[in-house]
């Protein structure tokens, strides 16, 4: 290892890969890691005691190569096992500072191995080889099942896990096996204890958590290669595998859990708008601030949205916003009123849009709860997401 210069460990697993993994080995180490200036380089293989003895081959150059180590799994992982394995190995005994996922079928040319590492020296956290963006391709050998797994698949388990946020826009291939992280705040402290998958789908599970790591992330163009020797690790599985990793990813998000929460919320608060609207509307109240300005509906409908807010607020404050919320009294009365002085803007919406359809369509039970309808999902329900967000319950 050289003294003072950051390491990157190259991690490769291989499941009877006998027939590349010495080519790879010699390209790696005898090739392209001396040529890298400013890298300790090393190359990690973690083999699932493959039958065809790929590991021996392994064992075999690693007289000849000081910085070609081996993980021996005695049983087949998985890919996503072996990765897992193979980082927690170059980390915590190879001292690494970045890690780069690699195949050892030359699928990925071991010429990016510079591209990602020079991304790294300028500051990137996550770099990734991707064949979307220029300069980047998939082979022209491949089938249409081949192609359409990796163009509408990847677009699709992108959308399914980022979707309407930047990553959406920021990563063009999710599904590459070409990619290098830095370790320190980054690799070291992803979860790995607790993966949805074991197979492919761990790759969308390690950019998930690199995003919310926060990391600076670039791509590189990737020229991806068509398979020559080995055998492929894409199982008829694959893609359901990937598909339900995206899903659970995104449905166990924090954001989509408070989202889902919120619509909770937002569903009981529309029911008790609802039947308290017509109550209003029924009683003597409604007529009597009609005699001052507006009609008995438009202020029922005023009323209702505040029966409905107090409902949201104390739903909201111990249930969908519980990691901040308010437990002190008084602090939670006084929360309650700027809560209210917000929420004015639903019950001026509510007030308006029921006011002016029962003025224009006849004051019915129907128009109404329509109306209602209407307020809540495309005026009210953003405005209260908003508030809620950026005034009430903002992290500080």
């Amino acid at each position: 290892m050289s003294k003072g210069k950051p390491v990157a460990v190259v991690v490769i697993p291989t499941y009877n890969e006998a027939g590349s993994i010495a080519e790879m080995i010699e390209t790696l180490c005898g090739e392209v890691f001396p040529a890298i200036s400013g890298w300790d380089c090393r190359l990690l293989i973690v083999d699932d005691t493959s039958p065809d003895g790929t590991y021996k081959t392994v064992q075999k150059l690693q007289k000849k190569y000081q910085n070609l180590s081996l993980f021996l799994n005695a049983a087949k992982v998985g890919i996503g096992g072996a990765y897992v394995k193979g980082f927690r190995h170059a980390m915590k005994e190879l001292k690494a500072d970045v890690v780069i996922e690699f195949d050892a079928d030359f699928q990925h040319p071991p010429t990016d191995i510079p591209k990602l590492l020079k991304k790294i020296d300028e500051g990137y956290d996550y770099v990734l080889g991707s064949r979307k963006i220029k300069g980047g391709s998939n082979p022209k050998g491949w089938g249409f099942k081949r192609v359409f797994f990796s163009e509408v698949g990847g677009f699709v388990g992108r959308m399914i896990m980022f979707f309407p946020f930047k990553p959406f826009f920021q990563v063009t291939d999710p599904t590459t096996g070409l990619k290098a992280s830095r370790v320190k705040g980054f690799a070291d402290r992803m979860d790995m204890d607790h993966l949805y998958s074991q197979k492919f789908g761990y790759k969308f599970e390690f950019l998930y958590q690199m995003v919310h790591l926060k990391a600076k992330i670039a791509e590189i163009p990737l020229k991806f290669g068509l398979r020559t020797k080995g055998e492929s690790k894409i199982a008829p599985d694959t893609a359901k595998d990937i598909f339900l990793t995206a899903i659970k990813l995104r449905f166990y998000d924090p954001f989509t859990q408070k989202f889902l929460k919120f619509g909770t919320v937002g569903f009981i608060g529309f029911l008790v708008n609802a039947v308290s609207l017509e109550l209003f509307r029924a009683s003597a109240i409604s007529a009597t601030l009609a005699a001052f300005a507006g009609s008995p509906s438009a202020w029922a409908g005023a009323l209702a949205a505040e029966a409905a807010i107090i409902s949201n607020y104390l739903l909201n404050n111990f249930w969908t916003f519980a990691d901040d919320k308010i437990t002190n009294p008084l602090r939670l009365i006084l929360k309650f009123l700027q809560f209210n002085l917000t929420s004015l803007g639903a019950v001026v919406i509510q007030f308006a849009v029921i006011g002016a359809s029962t003025w224009i369509f006849g004051d019915t039970a129907l128009v109404r709860q329509v109306s209602l309808v209407l307020a809540i999902g495309f005026l009210i329900l953003p405005y209260n997401w908003m508030m809620y967000n950026l005034i009430i319950w903002r992290k500080k």
